[in-house]
């Protein structure tokens, strides 16, 4: 005949051998070291031993950086170098969140540019953002009405893509093409010299 031990039997023998310990022996301690893995293989450290090895960081790259940055907050045009160097990772991390929100501070402020490239940004998606053909709309609009020939010829596809989706995906098959030229070619307007950044 088999015994059965059932759960509450077994719950009842972890307990007793628990309370047969002293407290101290109840708690561990932890290890003085620590397992560590990286591109060396594994091996057993110090817990105090520093793990975090961040990249490098260029002193002359973050001061062009603030620098453009402080112009970028007074000039629309420096605004939109910024917005393309975050696109393209020119100088900077490529960042597209950043790269938005400085084209936005140039179309805000006018700059015909910015807002056609914001209407194309909006109309195609870029990266993790999806397209709204709402917002493309209204920068393509923006930049329209300054005689943004681009802007001109996207706009109705804009509006088509607002009220049917097959018509959003031919047009961003089409520009797709287009997209990478412009978004390579483009110049910058502000350059880095000597005596810090000057416009072309």
């Amino acid at each position: 005949m088999r015994a059965v031990i059932s759960s509450a039997s077994v719950a009842m023998i972890l307990l007793a051998g628990c309370a047969a310990q002293a407290p101290e022996a109840q708690i561990t301690k932890p290890a003085d070291t620590i397992r560590i893995c990286d591109d060396s293989g594994c091996s057993d450290r110090p817990r105090s031993s520093a793990t975090f090895q961040g990249t490098p960081t260029d002193p002359e790259a973050e001061r062009r950086l603030a620098a453009l940055t402080a112009l970028g907050e007074k000039d629309a045009k420096a605004a939109y170098d910024l917005g393309l160097r975050f696109l393209r990772g020119d100088g900077v991390d490529r960042n597209s969140y950043q790269a938005i929100q400085w084209m936005r501070k140039a179309g805000d402020r006018g700059h015909v540019e910015a807002q056609y490239a914001l209407g194309r940004i909006y109309l195609l998606g870029f990266e993790e953002m999806g397209p709204d053909p709402a917002e493309a709309e209204v920068w393509l609009t923006m930049a329209a009405g300054k005689g943004h020939k681009g802007a001109k010829k996207l706009l109705p596809d804009a509006a088509a893509a607002k009220k049917d989706e097959r018509r959003l995906y031919q047009v961003r098959e089409a520009e797709r093409k287009s997209w990478s030229v412009w978004y390579t070619s483009t110049p910058y307007y502000w350059t880095w010299g000597n005596s810090g950044w000057y416009q072309r």
